[in-house]
């Protein structure tokens, strides 16, 4: 069933569309830019972008169909291209020349990323790679590409499953059947995040967050009636215009209570409050385009219409620039904890590029097209000698950034250099294992432990137990100490030392110097502390390495180490951040992990803790032997 009524079809332009555009870029662009504190919920922002463009693209589909009886797919699609392809050809030309520039752990699977961008995949090539959106140490370049690609899934898909909705013949069917599929969308997230399971795959999967797209599908289905021309009478009444502008009004401030609220990485979150965003954005979208609303002139106010008409190249260039920006101007940080400076720096640089982008690239294409914007430009070349100029600097200008660009993906490294430093401390433990097996040290006496010579500490007295900081320093250590039995593996937190040590214990492994380093990933609880001291026990030694990391935790973390080894006679604090704070050039770009050279430090700083102790015990044996003599010699003497 057809009609050929023009009036029917929904209006070309939206009112609020725009403002929520702008809301939703405002909350994506201060949570990566401003973290850890001002809006932690700020990703929220995504889902609100999905649900307009489900909105948007099915209302779109709808106005070409009801006149017609048909969708040009091929227009469709072309349009789509216009809009989207230029400022993200242009970000990732220009942002991959700049990383090649920057060098270092921007550049890490750069190929694999601009193939994730140019084939519309990043989400799936993210999640195969091992990608985490939440990760914010990984130095991923074009990490928030994975919604466009998702968003770029549904614009493939949406208008070839589109005819199939049109077969139901209500309105309230093809709602339903719309809202339908959104909460098994909802669910299947929560089912894959439940039990520990992948949140990243969870939020990037096309199949687990289409729910926003979704509610914006049965959104235009829905309102298909009260927006075409001439539509019921009583969605133009006073009633109705003031109860949608107060339930807009309400369901903004849900979201920014829920951009405010810290998330977890549970179903409350995934899809909780990411299902509570959609749901509240669909409200918005409702108030906004209502027939005689004043909720949406009022949120499309100028600044607010002027980001949301920039709001795509906004999303593009903030996240690019940042990567580089933090990798450029402050490599000891991470983008979660990068200066104020920087954030700031990066908005006024965003705002810049997308403006440009907008006005020179983005709106001339779309007016024009691909093939009439080339020939606007080689009339260019054909006019008087100052626009001739200018027009051979934009292309030369461009053949260089293409020339970087190409470089960069060229020199693409497949791990960071963190990643490298710690696999090539794997390699050299491994190594050292398979030349020299280290024997099992028994379980030393009261005597032996309580009075060694410190030129006696050698590797096969000590057990080692560690993160990835100290299998990173592994060759280091093998090489400075041969016979050291390192139990080291990364992402490891002082909560699973007691466990190890005990299990050391028990098998007859455990040696008369233990060498603990786990305060990296997190803060050190003092009952740990007392735990791994019982095990060691008083016939033995503990060495506690504190650490060196950019992470707010560290200060505490060594401060509760200094104090617990002051309280106990056969503990103590090996310095490694005091030893490598000097030297950050010898650690990896996350300027946490130590290379070759770094972990030759980090042994000599084990070396040089284990040798102090053993010398406080001597001093301690020696003097407690006088008194012993003095004391028999008191007894003795008549």
């Amino acid at each position: 069933m057809t009609s050929t009524a023009p009036a029917t079809a929904p209006p070309a332009r939206f009112a609020g569309l725009d403002g929520m555009r702008a809301i939703a870029v405002l909350l994506v662009v201060v949570y990566h830019l401003f973290p850890p504190g001002l809006l932690p919920g700020g990703f929220v922002g995504v889902d609100v972008f999905f649900v307009i463009s489900g909105f948007l693209i099915t209302s779109l589909l709808l106005r070409e169909r009801i006149p017609t009886g048909r969708v040009a797919l091929g227009r469709f699609w072309q349009r789509r291209a216009r809009r989207l392809l230029p400022a993200l050809a242009v970000v990732v030309v220009v942002c991959s020349a700049l990383a090649w520039v920057v060098g270092g752990d921007v550049l890490v699977d750069l190929d694999a990323q601009v193939l994730g961008a140019a084939t519309f995949s990043y989400n799936w090539v993210s999640v195969a790679g091992g990608g985490g959106y939440f990760a914010a140490a990984t130095p991923e370049l074009f990490r928030n590409f994975w919604s466009l690609a998702v968003e770029e899934q549904f614009y493939l898909l949406w208008p070839l499953l589109f005819p199939m909705f049109l077969l139901l013949p209500w309105t309230w069917a093809r709602t339903t059947a719309a809202f339908a599929l959104a909460a098994a969308s909802g669910v299947w997230m929560g089912l894959t995040v439940s039990g520990g399971g992948d949140v990243t795959r969870a939020y990037f999967g096309t199949d687990t967050h289409a729910f926003g797209l979704l509610l914006g599908v049965g959104l235009a289905f829905l309102l298909t009636p009260v927006l075409r021309a001439g539509g019921p009478r009583w969605a133009h009444s006073r009633a109705a215009r003031k109860l949608t502008g107060a339930a807009g009004v309400l369901a903004l401030s849900g979201l920014v209570l829920l951009a405010i609220a810290p998330q977890s990485s549970s179903a409350v979150t995934f899809p909780g409050a990411l299902l509570g965003a959609s749901v509240l954005s669909a409200v918005a979208i409702v108030a906004g385009v209502w027939p005689g609303s004043w909720f949406g002139p009022a949120i499309d106010v100028r600044p607010m219409r002027w980001i949301g008409d920039r709001s795509y190249g906004i999303y593009l260039w903030h996240w690019p620039l940042l990567m580089l920006a933090v990798a450029a101007f402050a490599p000891e940080s991470t983008v979660a904890t990068a200066p104020m400076w920087i954030g700031l720096g990066v908005l006024a640089a965003t705002a810049a590029a997308s403006a440009l982008s907008f006005r020179l690239i983005e709106t001339p294409v779309r007016r024009h097209g691909f093939r009439a914007s080339v020939r606007l430009l080689a009339a260019r070349l054909r006019g008087g000698p100052r626009a001739r100029l200018r027009a051979l600097g934009v292309a030369l200008s461009g053949a260089l950034v293409l020339a970087g660009a190409g470089a960069a993906i060229a020199v693409s490294p497949d791990e960071t250099s963190a990643e490298a430093a710690v696999e090539a401390g794997r390699a050299a433990l491994e190594k050292a294992l398979r030349e020299a097996p280290a024997p099992i040290a028994p379980t030393p006496s009261a005597t032996d432990a309580a009075s060694p010579a410190p030129a006696d500490v050698t590797g096969d007295q000590i057990s080692a137990v560690g993160d990835s900081v100290m299998l990173a320093s592994a060759g280091g250590l093998v090489e400075r100490l041969p016979g050291i039995e390192v139990d080291a593996e990364v992402s490891r937190s002082m909560w699973a030392g007691p466990e190890i040590v005990d299990e050391l214990d028990a098998t007859g492994r455990l040696r008369p110097y233990v060498v603990v380093a786990l305060g990296t990933n997190g803060a050190v609880d003092p009952s740990t502390l007392e735990h791994l001291a019982d095990t060691v026990g008083p016939k033995r030694n503990l060495v506690l390495v504190n650490a060196y990391a950019p992470r707010d935790w560290i200060p505490g973390v060594n401060a509760e180490l200094a104090a617990f080894a002051e309280d106990h006679r056969n503990v103590i604090v090996a310095d490694w951040s005091g030893a490598i704070a000097p030297h950050e050039d010898l650690l990896a770009g996350d300027k946490i992990h130590p290379g070759a050279e770094g972990g030759r430090i980090f042994a000599d700083t084990v070396a040089a803790a284990v040798d102090e102790l053993a010398e406080e015990r001597r001093e301690y044996a020696a003097d407690r032997a006088d008194r012993l003599a003095e004391i028999l010699s008191a007894d003795l003497t008549p």
